[in-house]
């Protein structure tokens, strides 16, 4: 079964090559083809359209941040004075490394952020600097327990 997507139809093939390099990104290319039954060539060139039409863009390491001896995970509301200007604010929130990820959003805040920290202590200081760039009106922050679910979307 074929699935349209905004620029590119994907097909059975497409998708288990997907599925393999989903898994695992350095699986080797031949490996892949051998899985799947068409030439190292194919699987080069299936790539190269799903690349393309921005469906996949590159491969990447996945460092664990324990390991680095970031244990505290936690998301934070962000809250906007109604005057803020949102585009210096999101420029500010990029030179914060701790910054994983920004969203604009409906409902209660105007910015979720994910943010990593070595430790509560670290997350106390983040938030401070957090509440100090101007524009921001309040955060409120969640910690985060335990990440149960990690995954991509289902190809």
């Amino acid at each position: 079964m074929r699935r349209k997507t905004k620029s590119i139809t994907i097909d059975g093939i497409d998708k288990k090559i997907l599925r393999m390099l989903m898994k695992e990104a350095r699986t080797p290319i031949l490996e892949v083809a051998r899985n799947v039954g068409i030439s190292g060539a194919a699987i080069h060139q299936r790539l190269r359209k799903l690349e393309k039409a921005k469906l996949i863009s590159g491969s990447q390491l996945i460092v664990n941040p324990e390991v680095l001896g970031y244990t505290t995970c936690a998301f934070v509301g962000v809250y906007l004075d109604k005057e803020a200007d949102t585009h210096t604010i999101i420029k500010l929130l990029h030179r914060i490394p701790e910054v994983l990820e920004c969203h604009y959003t409906s409902g209660h805040w105007n910015l979720f952020l994910k943010v990593l920290c070595i430790n509560n202590d670290h997350l106390i200081q983040l938030l401070n600097s957090l509440q100090e760039i101007g524009g921001v009106f309040r955060t409120e922050s969640l910690i985060s327990l335990n990440q149960e679910i990690d995954r991509q979307v289902k190809v």
